[in-house]
C-alpha cells in the first residue's frame, strides 16, 4: 500500500462526489501513479463505509473483467470485484432514469444467491456450487466516473468497478436445472439483436468468479455471507444506452429482463 488513511479518505470522497453529482473526474492514477491493488480496494472500502454510514444498504457483490482473454490482455490473474447498493436496484420492466448517470452502459450476467457462507483463501468452485441457493438473470448498469472513459484497472477498482445499478427478475432456477456454461442469452436494443453469449464467457463457468471473489475477500479479512446476491460477471460486451432506448435480454431457461432508459 502506498497511501495513508487521509489520502484514502480524500480519494474516496472525490470518487463518491463524482458519482452523486454526475461530474466526471480525471483518473486518480494521474495524480497517484504508484497506486497498487491494496490502495484501490482500500479506497473502494472507504466508499462503501461512507455509504453505509449514511444508511445505504449493500445489496450484493459483483465481479468484473471475467473474460480469460481480457485478463491475459490486461496482465491480471483474477477478475476485479465491487459491491452493489440498494439504491441501484431495479426490477424487470423498470424505467431507469438517465439523469442519475454520466454515460451508462449495460452488461448481461448470470447471478447467484448463496445459502451458506463462503470464505477464502482456498475457496474453489466445488464449494461455490454447493453453496448456491438459486440462480437468476441479471443486467448490470455501469457508469464510469472518469472523464471520457479514460482509466486503468487500479482506478476502476477504486471507483467500485464502475457499478451504477442492476436489474433482476426473470425466472429464478435451481442450479441442478441448469447447465451454466452453455446457458445462452440474447441482448436486444430497440428490437434489434446487439449481443449474444453464453455462461462459459465468464472464466469457463460463472461460479469460478465467485470462488475468486471469496478468495479476494479472504485476503482482506472478509467473507461472502449466506444469502448474498452475487453478479458473476459480464457475458456480453458493455453496450452503451441513451435516453429512450428499450433493452430486453432473453436468457435460456431463466426468462427475460426488460428495461427502458428515460
Amino acid at each position: 500500500m502506498t497511501l495513508d488513511k487521509s489520502a484514502i479518505a480524500a480519494l474516496a470522497k472525490r470518487l463518491e462526489q463524482a458519482e452523486t453529482t454526475r461530474t466526471p473526474i480525471i483518473k486518480i492514477t494521474d495524480e497517484y501513479p504508484s497506486l497498487d491493488w491494496e490502495d484501490a480496494y482500500a479506497i473502494q472500502t472507504a466508499i462503501r463505509d461512507a455509504k453505509t454510514a449514511r444508511g445505504v444498504r449493500v445489496a450484493g457483490l459483483k465481479a468484473g473483467l471475467t473474460s480469460k482473454a481480457k485478463m491475459k490482455q490486461m496482465n491480471v490473474e483474477e477478475p476485479v470485484f465491487g459491491f452493489l447498493c440498494d439504491y441501484g436496484a431495479y426490477g424487470d420492466s423498470s424505467e431507469i432514469p438517465m439523469d442519475r448517470y454520466i454515460a451508462p452502459r449495460i452488461e448481461a450476467e448470470i447471478a447467484f444467491v448463496t445459502s451458506r457462507e463462503l470464505s477464502g483463501p482456498g475457496c474453489h468452485i466445488a464449494e461455490v456450487l454447493a453453496a448456491i441457493d438459486f440462480v437468476l438473470p441479471a443486467v448490470e448498469v455501469l457508469d464510469s466516473r472518469y472523464e471520457n472513459f479514460r482509466f486503468d484497472l487500479i482506478s476502476v477498482v477504486a471507483d467500485n468497478t464502475s457499478v451504477a445499478g442492476f436489474v433482476t427478475g426473470g425466472r429464478p432456477r435451481q442450479l441442478a436445472e441448469l447447465d451454466l456454461p452453455t446457458l445462452g442469452l440474447v441482448v436486444e436494443k430497440n428490437g434489434e439483436i446487439v449481443e449474444v453469449g453464453a455462461g462459459a464467457a465468464v472464466l469457463g463457468h460463472p461460479a469460478e468468479s465467485v470462488a475468486m471473489l471469496a478468495n479476494n475477500l479472504g485476503r482482506r479479512g472478509e467473507v461472502i455471507p449466506a444469502g448474498t446476491f452475487i453478479m458473476s460477471g459480464g457475458i456480453t460486451a458493455a453496450i452503451g444506452v441513451e435516453r429512450g432506448d428499450n433493452v430486453t435480454v432473453r436468457f435460456q431457461d431463466l426468462g427475460s429482463l426488460s428495461m427502458r432508459f428515460v
